[in-house]
């Protein structure tokens, strides 16, 4: 795949994500779409209130038509014939990660919808976010179950492990793992974006290396989409991508990790995701455990995630 298109559809992605800012915030803002901040968290947190949430519809909608674009230039490039059994099975694989992440972003949606209307800072409570996430990642494990991928065996580089039935549980808890992952780094300023945009970097040249280019424009949009993202949400932020954003960047790590069927990929390449997860469990662990013995609750860290 010529060079051209891989780094025009990245800085594509990025001016439309980057110009929608300009639309979307302001309207947020005229809507009353902020953020609510917790008593609990501290002091320098305050001045954060009411700032615009759901900004991860900026790169949204930017990965997808910078995708399209993308593929309709590689196809006619490549002369692709769609028709063509490899060319129309790399199409359908490609529009199941662009559903499955837009559906993510929905999860999120709805969250942010209820602490921005409803003022609940918490939105979804786990459990309902829990049961969404489950049957989404299992419709997508479905989706290339059906595309012919049913192998059960993992790759873990130096040899491989067949997990039999266990496979598909154990891989749909993956998925709501490196989701929620994703979705627990957006908690500072220009960290979430910053290291997904390094992430889909990486994707995308492994998906090159592959020979997967659909999937490698699909990486690669992402990354300009949020590049893009960065100029309203680098320190101090004018928006945030809220759990629209978040959970929809999840599904995209976890949908472009499968369909390479390369999952354990992503302890390599999206590592700051699952430390933040851990640095979580480490936490609410040690605090309750204190609370229980000493009758006082004790942190490890200042604040959770890192």
């Amino acid at each position: 795949m010529s060079y051209w298109i891989t780094i025009g559809t990245a800085l594509i992605s990025c001016a439309i994500a980057a110009l929608t800012g300009i639309v979307l915030i302001p309207f947020l803002k005229k809507i009353h779409f902020g953020q609510t901040i917790l008593e609990i968290g501290p002091k320098w947190h305050k001045s954060k209130q009411g700032t615009p949430i759901m900004g991860g519809f900026m790169f949204i909608i930017s990965s997808i038509i910078a995708v399209i674009i993308g593929y309709l230039l590689y196809r006619s490039r490549n002369m692709v014939d769609i028709t063509e059994k490899t060319a129309s099975y790399n199409a359908i694989r490609l529009l199941a990660c662009i559903l499955f992440s837009v559906l993510f972003s929905g999860i999120g949606f709805l969250d942010d919808y209820i602490k921005a209307v409803k003022k609940q800072n918490l939105g979804l409570n786990p459990k309902q976010k829990m049961i969404f996430q489950f049957i989404l990642s299992a419709a997508f494990l479905a989706v290339l179950y059906a595309l012919g991928d049913k192998s059960t065996k993992l790759d873990l580089i130096f040899f491989q492990l067949d997990l039999g039935i266990f496979y598909y549980p154990i891989m749909i808890l993956f998925m709501i793992y490196v989701s929620n992952a994703v979705n627990l780094t957006d908690g500072v300023d220009g960290l979430c974006g910053s290291v997904t945009f390094v992430t889909m970097l990486a994707f995308s040249a492994v998906c090159g290396i592959m020979k997967s280019y659909e999937i490698s424009i699909y990486a690669i949009a992402i990354a300009g989409g949020c590049l893009g993202f960065l100029i309203w949400n680098l320190h101090p932020a004018k928006c945030f991508m809220g759990d629209t954003g978040s959970l929809a960047l999840g599904g995209y790590v976890a949908a472009i990790a499968f369909v390479l069927k390369m999952p354990i990929f992503i302890v390599i390449v999206a590592f700051i995701y699952l430390i933040e997860v851990i640095s979580v469990m480490m936490q609410v662990t040690w605090f309750k455990y204190t609370k229980k013995n000493y009758g006082e609750g004790r942190r490890i860290f200042k604040m959770a995630p890192l």
